[in-house]
């Protein structure tokens, strides 16, 4: 089922310290009722929020994880680590980690199917950058993310699932995406998954926004109706501004 969803990916920002008081701070806030809100600290804070944030209505996710269960991969992650911590939630295709990292849609598949394979849920990041969308092929490249990391999956793995659609090309460009634009894509996305699955699925799948949310904007953007939430960059890292995007949800 959709559900109001705001996640906030803190990237490689926040120490112990830091991740502690903006978890404590964000405690502290009045955030929305019916609105699920979630925090995606690094790897080495994780442990410590899950703590932090137990009886709260805050969970935490991690930002990446690797495709294999165990072996000798130095510096990565594993699926079945983070749930040991309590994490039940990762974020996977994130736009800085096909950029820098060069992770695609094969590798995309892996991961997705390994986080699923231990329970974890997934937010599952794609979009098109600055140079497809001036080309028009926007649509179509999403597409092909789509299918190439998901559509092999049974129609049951998206009870798992929460999508981000991020327009790359409106995420520090000096572009500016419009609340009609984000409509758009979503709508297409449903579109999309009912072509492949079904219109029952496409109509209940969450799916969030990541094209430079803020507090300012907010309402609008999560006002469209094909637009579930979001999943929120650097104004996710100051309590006052998370949480005002947060309350701008219209529930």
């Amino acid at each position: 089922m959709r559900r109001p969803l705001v996640a906030g990916n803190w990237k490689m920002n926040c120490d112990k310290q830091e991740s502690a008081a903006l978890i404590a701070a964000l405690k502290n806030e009045q955030l929305k009722d019916g609105v699920e809100v979630m925090v995606a600290p690094t790897f080495v804070n994780l442990a410590a929020a899950v703590d932090q944030t137990a009886g709260s209505k805050i969970s935490v996710a991690a930002q990446n994880m690797n495709q294999h269960a165990s072996g000798a991969y130095t510096g990565e992650i594993s699926g079945a680590m983070l749930k040991s911590v309590g994490v039940d939630t990762v974020i996977l295709g994130h736009s800085e980690r096909r950029a820098y990292f060069g992770e695609d849609e094969a590798l995309l598949a892996e991961k997705v199917k390994a986080a699923l394979a231990v329970g974890l849920q997934v937010i599952f990041c794609f979009g098109e950058v600055i140079e497809d969308r001036r080309a028009g092929k926007h649509f179509d490249v999403v597409a092909d993310q789509l299918k190439g990391a998901l559509y092999d999956l049974e129609e049951s793995a998206y009870e798992q699932i929460v999508l981000a659609y991020e327009p790359v090309w409106a995420i520090g460009t000096g572009e500016t995406a419009t609340p009609e634009q984000a409509q758009e894509m979503h709508a297409y996305i449903r579109s999309n998954m009912a072509a492949r699955y079904n219109d029952n699925l496409a109509q209940n799948v969450t799916i969030l926004y990541g094209g430079s949310v803020k507090p300012n904007n907010a309402a609008e953007i999560f006002g469209q109706p094909d637009v579930d939430g979001g999943l929120i960059g650097g104004a996710s890292l100051k309590a006052d501004s998370f949480t005002a995007i947060v309350n701008a949800f219209p529930v």
